[in-house]
């Protein structure tokens, strides 16, 4: 893994695939920007890293976007779903609070949640990938296994608010989503 952090370029408006074997992921305002690294530091860039080598080992494609107007997990990941050629989307906050969605869902369900951003490592990334990628297929895969900590919360809760008003003073308001590319060499082996 390499210690060089993400850059995401813009390459213009995201709009809708039309590539049925398509999952997009749908990063925050601050993901790869303003943040480099999940609330216990694991780099943006394996995350994107792992999420991406599992949906390509499942034989689907990927295609990054950004949701510039919310930080909100829900809306990020109901955005990428709409947008996304098989429905299904992958949502990520800068603190590695994950979700995976699809488009004909209502905007506060999902398929997978993962809420408990600190027990998140690149492991759990790599089959919210898999897993997207298999229900992109049309499969019903077992739900991704995650530890399970009850003082998560309360250990991880000061850190968590910080976090999110920080990625809250990213927002663009005024900007649509957008499609983006890694900018430098993002290595999938591992």
């Amino acid at each position: 893994m390499s210690d060089t952090p993400l850059s995401l370029r813009e390459i213009g408006p995201a709009e809708r695939g039309t590539r049925s074997d398509e999952v997009v992921v749908a990063v925050s305002p601050a993901f790869g920007g303003y943040f480099t690294k999940t609330i216990v530091d694991v780099p943006h860039r394996e995350v994107l890293r792992q999420c991406l080598a599992g949906i390509e080992e499942q034989g689907v494609t990927a295609r990054i976007i950004r949701v510039w107007n919310t930080a909100d997990l829900a809306a990020i990941a109901y955005t990428g779903a709409q947008l996304s050629g098989s429905g299904i989307a992958v949502g990520l906050l800068s603190r590695g609070t994950t979700i995976i969605h699809q488009k004909d869902l209502p905007r506060l369900s999902n398929l997978e949640l993962f809420p408990q951003s600190p027990l998140l490592d690149a492991e759990v990334f790599r089959g919210i990938g898999s897993n997207a990628a298999q229900y992109a297929k049309g499969e019903s895969p077992r739900p991704v296994p995650t530890r399970n900590d009850q003082m998560a919360r309360p250990r991880w809760q000061a850190k968590a608010a910080l976090l999110h008003l920080k990625e809250f003073e990213q927002i663009r308001s005024d900007a649509g989503p957008v499609e983006v590319e890694i900018a430098s060499s993002l290595s999938h082996a591992g």
